[in-house]
C-alpha cells in the first residue's frame, strides 16, 4: 500500500520535510499553500513551499480559506489517505479533518505539550531551555492538543539563534515524518495522548516583544536576545546627554561579574561594551544603530562616543 498525501504549508520551516516526501515513493497528489500577499512595493512574496511543488511537478492550491466549501471539496476529490501539515498558517476546522481517512498530522517545531502556539522556537530559547525537537501529532480542533504520533530530540545550542535552530529542527523533521506514514501505512503507529497538566503556550511574537528589558538577569537578556533574532530583533535605546539612539542588538554574552552601577548603566566602554543588569553584566559584541550598519563593540563605542555616562534603556 502507497500512501496518498495532500502537504500544506508555506513556510521555509516546511520546505526540508515536503522534500523528503517529494522525493520519496509516496504518492503526492498536491501542496496547498497560503495566497500570494504582497508586500512593501506591492512585491509578491515569493512561497518557498509553492516553489518546491513547482520543482517537482506537483500540482499546488491556494484556497484563501481552506475550510470554504469550494475548498474542502477539492480536497476531498484528490482522495488522499493522509494529509501532512507544516507552518500553514490557517485554522483547520473539524470538517476539514474529517477528509483524510487516516487522518492529518502536524508538524510542530518543539516537544509538545511544550510550547504550544505560533512561535515553538523562538519560545524555547527565549525561555532558557537546554533541549527542544520536533513533534509530530494527529491534528484535533483544539490548538496543538492531538495525539503524539513522534518526537525527535535535539540540544539547543548556547549561542544559537532562533533562525539557526528553526533551519535545524526543519532538518530533523524529514525523517520523523518518514518514521511515522511507515507506522501509520503498516498498522503500527501508536497515538500518546498529551500530558495536559505540562502545557505551555507560545503565541506569536510580536514586535514590541523586541525590547530588552535590563531588570533581567543577563543570561536570560542572552537568551531574548537570540530568540528574537531574525525577527523581530532584541533593541534597546542608548541614552546619552545630547541624544537618544534606538540600536539592535546582534550579539551578546552574560558575565559572571556583578554590576557596580544602577540597571541598564554602562560599566565598561572601549574595546569591550559591558552594561548592568539585573543580575551580572551583559557584554555587548555586536550592535547595530537602527538604519545603520551593524558594528562590533569597539567601533560602536569610538564611533558613536559611548562612555560610563551612557546608559540603555
Amino acid at each position: 500500500m502507497t500512501l496518498r498525501l495532500v502537504l500544506f504549508g508555506s513556510g521555509s520551516f516546511a520546505v526540508p520535510p515536503f522534500r523528503t516526501l517529494l522525493e520519496s515513493e509516496y504518492d503526492v497528489a498536491a501542496v496547498c499553500t497560503q495566497p500570494p500577499r504582497r508586500g512593501r512595493g506591492h512585491h509578491h512574496h515569493e512561497c518557498p513551499v509553492q516553489k518546491l511543488a513547482e520543482q517537482y511537478g506537483v500540482p499546488v492550491h491556494q484556497p484563501a480559506r481552506v475550510n470554504a466549501p469550494d475548498a474542502l471539496k477539492t480536497l476531498t476529490d484528490l482522495a488522499a489517505d493522509v494529509f501532512v501539515v507544516a507552518a500553514y498558517g490557517q485554522i483547520l476546522r473539524p470538517e476539514f479533518l474529517a477528509i483524510p481517512p487516516l487522518g492529518a498530522f502536524n508538524l510542530h517545531g518543539s516537544l509538545l505539550p511544550r510550547h504550544r502556539g505560533a512561535a515553538p522556537v523562538q519560545y524555547a530559547i527565549w525561555k532558557g531551555d537546554q533541549e527542544t525537537g520536533v513533534t509530530m501529532f494527529r491534528i484535533e480542533p483544539a490548538l496543538d492538543s492531538g495525539p503524539i504520533a513522534g518526537s525527535v530530540r535535539t540540544k539547543i545550542g548556547p549561542r544559537e539563534t532562533s533562525g539557526e535552530l528553526m533551519q535545524r529542527l526543519a532538518e530533523l523533521s524529514g525523517p520523523l515524518t518518514v518514521d511515522v506514514l511507515e507506522k501509520l501505512r503498516k498498522g503500527t503507529l501508536v497515538l500518546e495522548p498529551q500530558d495536559e497538566s505540562r502545557a505551555t503556550h507560545a503565541p506569536k511574537i510580536t514586535k514590541d516583544q523586541g525590547q530588552v528589558d535590563w531588570t533581567r538577569s543577563a543570561a536570560e537578556i542572552d537568551c531574548h536576545v537570540r530568540a528574537m533574532q531574525p525577527w523581530p530583533r532584541a533593541a534597546s535605546t542608548l541614552i546619552s546627554a545630547t541624544r537618544r539612539l534606538r540600536c539592535i542588538l546582534l550579539d551578546v554574552e552574560p558575565l559572571v561579574q556583578a554590576p557596580t552601577r544602577p540597571v541598564g548603566h554602562i560599566e565598561e566602554s572601549g574595546k569591550r561594551l559591558t552594561v548592568a543588569t539585573g543580575s551580572g553584566l551583559l557584554e555587548i559584541r555586536r550592535i547595530q544603530p537602527e538604519g545603520k550598519r551593524a558594528l562590533d563593540a569597539a567601533a560602536f563605542v569610538n564611533g558613536y562616543h559611548v562612555t560610563t555616562d551612557c546608559r540603555f534603556s
